[in-house]
């Protein structure tokens, strides 16, 4: 059998205290116990809200290989029998399990932040980078304080490259976490008004994404977009960490990685760019101008790991967006379909802009509609009304005039938006589910999108409910 680690080396990486017949090695890490699998190693770790020791005895269950749990919990877990690694802290002992992993690893680190297509970005080159190589990536959007340790220490030595996404809503978050991962290129995505509830303005959001060049490897890339009003100052900020190699993607002159033509179509786009020295053509699956820009770092970044872009442009062809990010659905009504976009994982205003976009660019067959569905964006602070707000003006320049609006802050936009834009308002994703079942029709195209805590994903599963979906199909060029 191959172990993810053996037990001596996990022990040694974490300093900790076997206890019980320990297993020769175990095949994952866990730290939920409803997805662990048979053989895998249970981390305990105390969050916000629960804590993983209450768990144990539901791992064993399940089968865990070994539990690693806190010392001062031990009195509590007396009557348990598993096998256990005891340390004094079990997300520090996570940590320093995944600072061993990439110790050992010879694969190339690729990082990746950004106020918006943090995950998309990470998702397009694990699919991408799997044409050449064997890919290790961050599970859903691990990317915080412990779910980048957690991806680290899943990853397996013999893969040939690594993508982590690293997350922040606060200074200093970026930080620590970087320097576990010690990535060859660092990727900026874009900096925009998200969680600009805990920062003054976007220079401020800027400076703290880029922490993530203090934990470059020596002779590491950083990327940036080029089409960022912040690149300038991003690309400042690279010099004055020390970064030598600073390159940039997009349509601006001085791009490295360059956008030469781009044409779009309503479930995907063919781009043509200029990768070191070569253009490169590329049919990119899943559609939206916002998916071209995250492309054009992945070109980029996989040039830098020194990756076979041709192979790498070619598996662009089957990339397909993820759910709660963009990913379609054709739902059957009794009389026709319906195309539903599914946006509601995320939002702030410049995902917004992409979504509406996304929606314009999408058409509607027979009488149908472009209906759009929008939560509140969370964690604007005192911004919040006036960018809720200048939704607005994003709205009425698009073919959109059907919008339904959920969420207290989505109260500003409710009340300024032209009589031209029929409007619904409710003051969640409950109240809206049956004026939204109710209204739709065939040739209908729905965009429901919305940060995460407003609960939209209800909506996308109601009408999943009412209207079976079917497989959706692509156009070829």
């Amino acid at each position: 059998m191959s172990f993810l680690w053996t037990s001596a080396d996990m022990v040694a990486a974490m300093d900790g205290r076997p206890l019980g017949p320990m297993p020769e090695g175990v095949t994952g890490i866990s730290i939920d116990s409803r997805s662990l699998a048979a053989g895998e190693a249970f981390f305990a770790i105390k969050g916000e809200a629960m804590d993983g020791h209450d768990f144990a005895t539901a791992a064993i269950k399940a089968g865990a290989g070994v539990l690693v749990v806190a010392e001062g919990k031990l009195p509590a877990l007396g009557r348990l029998t598993a096998p256990m690694i005891v340390v004094p802290d079990v997300l520090a002992a996570l940590e320093k399990l995944g600072v061993a992993a990439r110790a050992r690893s010879n694969a190339k680190i690729i990082a990746v932040t950004g106020s918006a297509g943090k995950t998309t970005t990470k998702e397009a080159l694990r699919h991408a980078l799997s044409a050449v190589g064997k890919v290790h990536a961050s599970a859903q959007s691990f990317n915080n304080h412990w779910g980048v340790p957690l991806t680290l220490a899943r990853m397996p030595t013999d893969c040939d490259y690594a993508v982590f996404e690293i997350g922040m809503n606060h200074p200093d978050e970026i930080r620590p976490l970087v320097k576990m991962v010690r990535p060859h290129v660092a990727i900026i995505t874009l900096i925009a008004a998200a969680h600009l509830g805990f920062f003054r303005n976007l220079d401020e959001i800027a400076k703290a994404k880029a922490e993530i060049f203090e934990g470059l490897e020596p002779g590491g890339a950083a990327l940036l977009n080029r089409d960022d009003p912040r690149s300038k100052l991003l690309g400042k900020m690279a010099k004055d960490a020390g970064i030598e190699h600073v390159y940039g993607f997009g349509e601006n002159a001085r791009a490295t990685f360059k956008l030469v033509k781009c044409v779009l179509y309503a479930d995907h786009s063919v781009i043509t760019a200029k990768i070191g020295g070569q253009e490169v053509t590329a049919r990119i699956g899943a559609p939206g101008r916002h998916m071209v820009q995250n492309v054009l770092a992945v070109l980029g970044a996989a040039h830098l790991v020194g990756a076979d872009i041709t192979r790498v442009a070619m598996a662009l062809a089957d990339l397909s967006a993820e759910r709660g990010r963009g990913k379609r659905h054709v739902l059957r009504h009794p009389k026709g379909s319906i195309t539903l976009i599914d946006e509601s994982y995320n939002a702030n205003p410049a995902s917004m802009g992409a979504a509406m976009a996304l929606l314009n660019a999408t058409p509607v067959s027979g009488e149908g509609r472009r209906i759009a569905v929008l939560g509140d964006m969370l964690e604007l602070g005192d911004h919040s009304a006036k960018l809720h707000a200048a939704l607005a003006d994003l709205i009425v320049g698009t073919d959109t005039r059907t919008v339904f609006l959920g969420g207290p802050e989505m109260r500003a936009l409710a009340d300024i938006l032209p009589d031209e834009i029929k409007t619904e308002y409710r003051a969640g994703a409950e109240d809206l589910k049956p004026v939204l079942l109710s209204t739709l029709k065939p040739g209908d195209v729905v965009m429901i999108k919305s940060s995460k805590g407003i609960g939209f994903s209800k909506l996308v599963e109601a009408l999943l409910g009412k209207f079976p979906a079917q497989a959706a199909t692509s156009k070829q060029t």
